[in-house]
């Protein structure tokens, strides 16, 4: 039965709502479209390879027939596929090194990666060679070997269903991209349920909130990081559970001792993903001992020490010390160094990528040009990531309120400790840029702790036009720098349109 009463027009509140979230949503699809305009190409892998196997299989064949040989084209294809293969869904040596580790595990039951390294498509440079357990010199992951041996669980299991049949090697693209949703997706999720919780615990208005929200999932670099294996995503994926339960303690007042063992098992995840993060569990760990004491002895240090045993025990069972394989680059003592070595592959002995590193791996000789072009340049954290800089208001405005003061001198103790140590390294070399990455990526494991931060800021600009005209153009222009490198293991924009106006040298 219909009404007869005319339709209810929606409040002006309610509306001003919809438009706030439909410009933020415009804001994010434009910077998006931009960053993938600016980095369109027409280059088609799969149409190279097809192309360049054809080439290879017509030439076979010639010498095939000329020799007299029969002809099988179905060899010829597998052959010529497995040499000029230009396709894989491991996008760097970075994750290559990762994931040679969780094949060597899984099929040969160790550490040494000198057989799966020299396979086609498996190639890295980050890997290390020395002596450990046989005597022998072998090949190993540079990567702390923690994260790679939890991956190996889910691949054994896979493993031994196909009976040893199937691999990462026979079916790179569906194991591969299984691990990945299990791996990076899933944790991805949840660290995105988080941040809105976060959002809803400390915004004040639905636009702060949203907009916070909307930085989180499209305007940082970690969701371009879900397609490949690494530490940062899972770094800022614990900083934000840790970020969560301190803040459920120490502002809420509760104390169930899941609450407690949560923040230390994921804190100390957290420093083994990004060692740095220790200020973080330092600046959380002794508020929270003085608070509760108990608990803290009862849940927090237990959970945080199976992390920590984990952790060395995994890297004892790699490299025979409990010391990680960076703490091995002496300048003097060649036994000493493990990134300086010779090896072996496609039968030809050749030196480590290390021993004489090439472009942006080479290292920034100059500090103050490296700590400008990795806060302001070309890989800045402020110049890709603009939205930034409503974090470091937010944080000012945090800092004056008493009720969230404690939270602000945590972020911004731990981010100017943990900038000092990224931006004034000891050795030229690590004056790298993070390598050739979108961004200065040892800073992105601390996403979670500047998106709090942006909260107040965000909120200061809801009955503000101008406010938050200018917070779209920001959270445009981070959308576009997220979005253009199309996978993480590409130059930034700015570093690329330096590159083309021969401003850069990589």
């Amino acid at each position: 039965m219909r009404s007869n009463e005319p339709p209810q027009l929606p409040s002006d509140a309610t509306r001003s709502l919809r438009w706030s979230v439909y410009s933020i949503l415009i804001a994010v699809s434009v910077g998006q479209m931009t960053g993938d305009i600016l980095a369109v190409n027409s280059l088609d892998k799969v149409g190279l390879e097809k192309s360049l196997v054809d080439r290879e299989v017509s030439s076979r064949k010639k010498e095939s027939a000329a020799a007299g040989e029969p002809i099988d084209e179905a060899k010829l294809a597998a052959d010529a596929l497995a040499k000029v293969r230009q396709q894989r869904p491991f996008l760097s040596a970075n994750d290559r090194s990762r994931w040679c580790t969780v094949r060597a595990l899984v099929e040969l039951g160790t550490y040494e990666i000198d057989d799966i390294q020299n396979q086609p498509g498996w190639d890295t440079i980050d890997m290390v060679k020395h002596t450990v357990w046989d005597g022998e010199p072998h090949l190993y992951s540079s990567k702390p070997p923690l994260l790679a041996t939890i991956m190996a669980g889910p691949y054994w299991v896979i493993h031994r269903l196909s009976g040893t049949t199937v691999t990462l090697g026979t079916h790179p693209y569906e194991i591969g991209r299984l691990m990945l949703i299990l791996f990076n997706l899933l944790p991805m999720i949840a660290y995105f349920v988080i941040l809105a919780r976060l959002a809803e615990r400390f915004g004040a208005t639905d636009w702060g909130r949203i907009t916070m929200l909307a930085t989180a999932t499209f305007g940082t670099f970690l969701s371009l990081f879900a397609v490949s294996i690494n530490n940062h995503l899972h770094g800022a994926a614990c900083a934000a559970v840790v970020l969560a339960a301190a803040a459920a303690i120490w502002y809420d007042g509760r104390r169930s001792l899941w609450l407690f063992a949560l923040a230390g098992f994921f804190g100390a995840l957290l420093v083994a993903c990004e060692l740095p993060a220790l200020a973080l569990l330092v600046a959380i760990t002794l508020p929270l001992a003085w608070k509760a004491p108990k608990p803290m002895l009862i849940a927090y240090l237990p959970a945080a020490a199976v992390v920590f045993a984990a952790s060395l025990a995994t890297n004892y069972w790699s490299h025979g010390t409990f010391k990680p394989a960076y703490a091995f680059r002496s300048d003097t003592d060649p036994a000493q160094n493990w990134y300086k070595f010779e090896y072996e592959r496609d039968g030809k002995v050749r030196p480590s990528y290390w021993s004489n590193p090439q472009g942006i791996d080479a290292g920034e000789k100059s500090p103050a040009a490296y700590a400008f072009h990795s806060l302001i340049g070309h890989h800045g954290v402020f110049s890709l990531t603009p939205m930034w800089l409503f974090s470091l208001a937010g944080l000012a405005m945090m800092l004056a309120r008493r009720e969230t003061r404690d939270l602000a001198l945590v972020i911004a103790s731990v981010s100017l400790a943990c900038l000092a140590f990224y931006l004034f390294p000891l050795k030229d070399i690590d004056r790298n840029y993070g390598g050739m990455t979108s961004g200065f990526r040892w800073t992105f494991w601390m996403a979670p702790l500047w998106l709090v931060a942006l909260l107040p800021a965000a909120d200061g600009t809801a009955r503000s036009k101008w406010g938050r005209g200018l917070l779209l153009v920001l959270l445009a222009l981070s959308c576009l720098s997220a979005a253009y490198p199309w996978q993480p293991w590409k130059h930034p924009w700015i570093a690329d349109f330096m590159i083309h106006l021969d401003w850069l040298k990589f």
